[in-house]
Formats: structure tokens, C-alpha cells, sequence
């Protein structure tokens, strides 16, 4: 059924109680949406607004309870087919989510909330192409909200438009100096020289801002990467370390649940060996740590006529934690890992290639590449009995190193090793035992090692082999990924659109003295020839 008649009073507090959700004053715009439904119980808009408000406090569930009440009085409300969308997006149910939000498309919404929060929810389901329409129409409706340009300058980044993309931050900064993830983003998608850098606006704004522990972070590391750029070394270690206190003394961050990972995921290699689901598609999943290589390979692989690239997938573990039915708020933890080994492994093969397919449109060969699919190895192979696992390797002090320079998203747990220098090399070395293990149980024609530096050292013979190990024949795109046009939505998305470099090769010795404490776990642990440090 559709709105039950309106009155001009309760349309002025609906206006008004709009205005004050958007100013953030939820007490009351919450009362006065009540206020409106005790008088007129089939206001949609109102179920709207306290669906949104549920939404900004992270009651995603309660929030799509709310969005449904106002679609069973009005299917063809735009904003609250979109703000489900954004609900559920939230809560990792991707395909639902995507239906939703090209049901709220397909009604030509022009309210600039709306075309931002669409492009958001296809920007998060990894459908970049798809989002850049609507924040480019929500910039045009907005253009004086800052986060409406910094939206749209991410998702033309994404997709490789990269002069747009600085414009789009550089109105974003415009409009708000102290733009944290603008600021950030100008510095990360250039190089820095002498003559042209971001120093100046950089310190500024982290005097103006670091007393916020996540723009300390984000300014912090921001001034890293000129300094690195400039050939300050010491300065950007400096700078690391100041972006990273406040939070790594705010997270609650514990070393033991990594390990308890890592020896489940050693116990699954040899309790699921010999177990095998039910043949079918034969992805391609690149994991490892993070910044090591993995979005090159990607890029190498996605070049070759029959691989497409997926992006950063959570389907695998979304999909373990469904059918575990494990109670836990977390999708990645002990008890949901040991779970792989008691579910049905034909079915777990089954959802994951359900969800990729429904939301991505993804069949044959494709590739996953989220690094933390590492943990799941011994099940993604017992699962899917058709689908490959690469592992990438890097020198253990250049991964390290990479760790503690990469910004990863706060809302993010599992990288929360990062933010110290000694916890990112004890983490370094637990998952070196972890794979070190793999590569002794699990099937050496499904599960391959790669080192990033053969990789740079020979591109086409290495290249080759992985193709090999892939059953896919040799094709010379794949040696020029750089011509790749694909969306790329990783920290290397700059760096892959250019040839193959050595830059980032041994960038340890650079910062040697600095990181002598994570290199003397390193060594302790056999994880580093003591041969390769400079004398002491």
C-alpha cells in the first residue's frame, strides 16, 4: 500500500527532522519521527529517517526491520531501497545488497544522499565502474560537500582516471583544508619532488588534527611517504612512528589470537588433507601478507584472456561462518577456522561460488585476491578441489617493512599488528611458519609459492610458470599488466597502472638502523641470514 495521507504539519516535521539528522542532532529527529508515527502510522518517510538514524550508530539489523516497514508502505521509496542497500552492504551480504541498490537505480533517484550512499554500496561490492555515475551526480547536485568529492575522486582512482581523480581531491581539499583522506590520497597517487610536494599543507594539518588518532594516522603516514619520496628515510620512520601512537595505544591489540590463527590453520592443513568437495569452478586466490605482490600477480593473471579479476573477495569466509554457525561477532577467529573442518565442504564450495557469481557475475576462471585468505588455504582447497592458492613472498624485513608503512582501514582488526614495528615482525613470523607448513602438507600442484623479487627479476619466465601452474596457456599481455585497465581498489593502484620497477626491491637497507628491533626478531627466529645486515 502506498503513504497514508500526509498532513502539511507532519510534513513540515518530517523536513525538520531531515534537517537534524543530517546536522547529527539524532535525539531529536528521532523524536519527532515518532511523534509523526503516532499520529499517522503509515509514514514511510518516517520509518526512513529512523531507519538512517539506526544506520549511523551501526544497528544495521534494526535498520533494515525500519527500511522494510517503509517499503511495505512504499516499494518504489528510493532511499530506503538504497539505505538497505547500505545496511546490508555493512553487515557483508553483498549479493542481497547490489539486488537492492539496482532496485533503487532503476527509479532514477536525483536526491543527492541517495546518489552518494549507491555509490558507496557499489563502490564496497568492488562494482567501481557502477559507482562513479552516481558520485559524479551527487557531486553535481552537492558540490560543496567535501565528502562527495573525495568519494568520487577514490572510485576514479579505482578505475585508473587518475587526473580526475586528483581534481576531485583537489576540491574536496578546497573546500575543507584539513581533509584528512583528501590530503592523503594527493600524496599517495604522486611522486614527491623537492619542487613539488604536499609538506606544507601536510604539517599543517596534522597540527590542526592529529589530537584525532585516525587523522594522525592518515596525515602521519601521508608525511611518511613524501619524506620516503624526498629520500628522507629516518624522517619517515619518525613520522610512521608518530601517526601510529595513539592508536596502537588505543587498540586492544592481542598477539595471541593471531597465533591461535596461525596454529589453526596449520591443524586444518593435515586434518583436511585428502578431503575433497565437489568439483567446480577454479578460481584463482593470490594471498599472502599484504604488500607483497599480490596485486601484481593479480594484474599479471587478469591480463590473460580467460581471467578476470574478482578484487578483494569475503566471500570465502563469509561463507565458512554462515554454514559453521558459529556465535561469535567475528567473521575470522578461532572457533569459525576449526569450524572448516566439521562443515560440509561440498556446500562451503557451493556458497562461495553462489556469491561471487550472483554478485559479480563471475564463473570460470577468476581470481580472489584478499591476503587473509591465507588462513582459509587448507579449506579453500578441500572445498573447491578445481581452484588454485598462490602464495606471495617477499624478503622478510621488506615485508615487514611494507606492513608498518601501509595504512590499512581502522574499522579492520586483523592488520591491527600494524601499527607497531616489533608486532608486525612476531606477526611476520608466525605466518612464516604457518605457509612454511602448507608448503610440506598441502598439494604442491595447487598450492605455489611465488617470490616477489624472482617476479621483478624475470617477469616472463616467471610468468610463465604461474600460467603453468594455472593450466593456462602463455599470452603476451600478461607480461604488459600495466596496460591492464581494470579496476585495481588496493594501496597499489597507482603503482600497477606503471611498468615493472625494482624501486621497492631491498628498500629495507634504506631504513636499516630504524628497524633494528624488528630485525633482531627476525634473526632470532631464523627468518633473516644475519649475513644480510650491515656490521654492527
Amino acid at each position: 500500500m502506498k503513504d497514508l495521507h500526509t498532513s502539511a504539519t507532519e510534513a513540515r516535521q518530517l523536513d525538520e527532522a531531515g534537517r537534524l539528522l543530517e546536522a547529527k542532532s539524532y535525539q531529536e529527529a528521532h523524536a519527532l519521527c515518532l511523534a509523526v508515527l503516532n499520529a499517522n502510522p503509515g509514514s514511510a518517510r518516517a520509518y526512513y529517517l529512523l531507519g538512517v538514524m539506526a544506520a549511523d550508530h551501526g544497528g544495521h539489523r534494526k535498520a533494515i526491520e525500519l527500511f522494510d516497514r517503509a517499503l511495505a508502505i512504499d516499494g518504489q521509496h528510493s532511499g530506503a531501497l538504497t539505505q538497505k542497500a547500505r545496511s546490508l552492504i555493512a553487515r557483508l551480504e553483498r549479493s542481497q545488497a547490489v539486488d537492492m541498490a539496482n532496485r533503487a537505480a532503476a527509479l532514477q533517484p536525483e536526491d543527492p544522499f541517495t546518489l552518494v550512499t549507491l555509490g558507496v554500496v557499489f563502490s564496497r561490492a568492488g562494482l567501481h565502474e557502477r559507482a562513479v555515475p552516481f558520485y559524479a551526480a551527487a557531486t553535481a547536485a552537492r558540490p560543496d560537500d567535501p565528502a562527495f568529492h573525495y568519494n568520487h575522486g577514490a572510485a576514479l582512482q579505482f578505475i585508473g582516471r587518475m587526473d580526475e581523480a586528483r581534481k576531485a581531491y583537489e576540491a574536496c581539499v578546497a573546500l575543507a583544508p584539513n581533509n584528512t583522506w583528501a590530503l592523503s590520497a594527493l600524496t599517495q597517487i604522486r611522486k614527491q619532488t623537492p619542487d613539488d610536494n604536499e609538506l606544507p599543507r601536510l604539517e599543517a594539518a596534522f597540527e590542526a588534527t592529529s589530537a584525532d588518532a585516525d587523522d594522525a594516522l592518515r596525515v602521519g603516514h601521508a608525511l611518511a611517504k613524501a619524506h620516503e619520496d624526498l629520500g628522507n628515510a629516518d624522517d619517515a620512520l619518525d613520522w610512521l612512528k608518530k601517526a601510529k601512537a595513539a592508536k596502537w595505544a588505543a587498540i586492544r591489540y592481542d598477539p595471541a589470537a593471531d597465533e591461535a590463527l596461525f596454529a589453526t590453520a596449520r591443524h586444518l592443513a593435515g586434518a583436511l588433507r585428502g578431503k575433497s568437495g565437489q568439483a567446480g569452478p577454479a578460481p584463482i586466490f593470490i594471498v599472502g601478507m599484504p604488500r607483497t605482490g599480490t596485486t601484481l600477480i593479480d594484474r599479471i593473471l587478469s591480463s590473460h584472456s580467460l581471467v578476470t579479476s574478482g578484487g578483494e573477495l569475503a566471500d570465502f569466509g563469509m561463507a565458512l561462518k554462515r554454514l559453521s554457525g558459529t556465535q561469535s561477532n567475528k567473521v575470522l577467529d578461532q572457533e569459525t577456522l576449526a569450524a572448516a573442518e566439521r562443515v560440509d565442504l561440498s556446500a562451503l564450495g557451493r556458497t562461495y561460488a553462489e556469491s561471487v557469481r550472483s554478485t559479480l557475475g563471475l564463473e570460470g576462471r577468476f581470481i580472489d585476491k584478499l591476503p587473509l585468505n591465507i588462513l582459509y588455504a587448507p579449506a579453500i582447497l578441500a572445498a573447491l578441489p578445481d581452484a588454485r592458492v598462490i602464495c606471495l613472498r617477499r624478503h622478510p624485513a621488506d615485508t615487514v617493512l611494507s606492513n608498518y608503512r601501509q595504512l590499512f582501514a581502522t574499522r579492520f582488526p586483523y592488520y591491527d599488528y600494524a601499527y607497531d614495528l616489533e608486532a608486525c615482525a612476531r606477526y611476520y613470523v608466525g605466518f612464516d611458519r604457518m605457509v612454511a607448513h602448507y608448503s610440506e602438507v598441502l598439494p604442491p600442484d595447487r598450492f605455489r609459492q611465488v617470490r616477489y623479487e624472482q617476479v621483478v627479476g624475470d617477469i616472463e619466465t616467471e610468468t610463465r610458470a604461474l600460467l603453468d601452474f594455472c593450466g593456462l596457456e602463455f599470452e603476451p599481455a600478461c607480461v604488459s599488466f600495466h596496460e591492464n585497465t581494470a579496476p585495481v581498489a588496493t594501496a597499489s593502484s597507482a603503482q600497477v597502472r606503471e611498468p615493472l620497477y625494482t624501486r621497492s626491491l631491498a628498500r629495507w637497507k634504506r631504513y636499516e638502523a630504524g628497524l633494528k628491533p624488528a630485525l633482531d626478531i627476525l634473526e632470532a627466529a631464523g627468518c633473516l641470514d644475519p649475513d644480510e645486515r650491515s656490521p654492527k
